[in-house]
């Protein structure tokens, strides 16, 4: 790929611009509208893999000379995907629910250059501390949770929550940093410090 290419990153998460920005690559950001509806009894790590990937090819079906980077995140509690909650019951109910326990969070991301896909999927343990009581409702009224898969923010307030964690922290927050700088340098685009893609 030519160190002229375009890099688009296929997300209106502030936090996956944050996160890529960091990396020292330019991008301009161009949204994908998909439906992000799991398939029956699909499994968790390849709904997020099919979701990153989806993403990913909308974008670039649109404009196809640009490299598009997609990702997506995802909580996953025995067995079960925690999306966004739908409302104050549901994220309540999210929080009780990891309370004290281990849950993981999965993060595929997507590279789409001229027809070609590159992906990894990223795994992270993570530990919640037991909530005190009423805890978990002052969170809610932070209105950080509304927004976010689980019901909390690692990189915000939430992060007080998380005792442990075994993985990715960029990974958790919406975008694993190694991985997608290992996948950016794979493809010739420049990034990672000065800008340099093999340095």
């Amino acid at each position: 790929m030519s160190q002229g290419r375009e890099l688009v990153l296929a997300s209106a998460s502030p936090r996956r611009r944050e996160l890529l920005a960091s990396l020292g690559v330019r991008f301009t950001v161009r949204p994908a509208d998909i439906d992000e509806t799991p398939a029956r009894d699909e499994p968790a790590d390849r709904f997020v893999a099919r979701m990153a990937r989806e993403k990913a090819a909308v974008v670039a079906d649109r404009i196809t000379t640009v490299a598009v980077l997609a990702a997506d995140t995802i909580v996953v509690c025995d067995g079960q995907p925690l999306g966004k909650p739908g409302d104050r019951a549901e994220g309540l109910a999210m929080l009780a629910r990891l309370s004290g326990r281990w849950h993981r969070v999965l993060s595929a991301v997507c590279l789409a250059v001229d027809g070609v896909r590159r992906e990894v999927l990223t795994e992270t343990d993570v530990l919640f501390r037991t909530l005190a009581s009423g805890e978990a409702e002052g969170y809610w009224a932070t209105g950080e949770p509304l927004d976010k898969a689980g019901a909390y923010a690692i990189q915000g307030i939430g992060g007080c929550m998380v005792q442990e964690l075994r993985g990715s922290y960029s990974g958790v927050v919406g975008l694993p940093l190694a991985e997608t700088l290992g996948l950016l340098r794979g493809a010739g685009i420049p990034c990672g410090p000065g800008g340099l893609s093999d340095a």
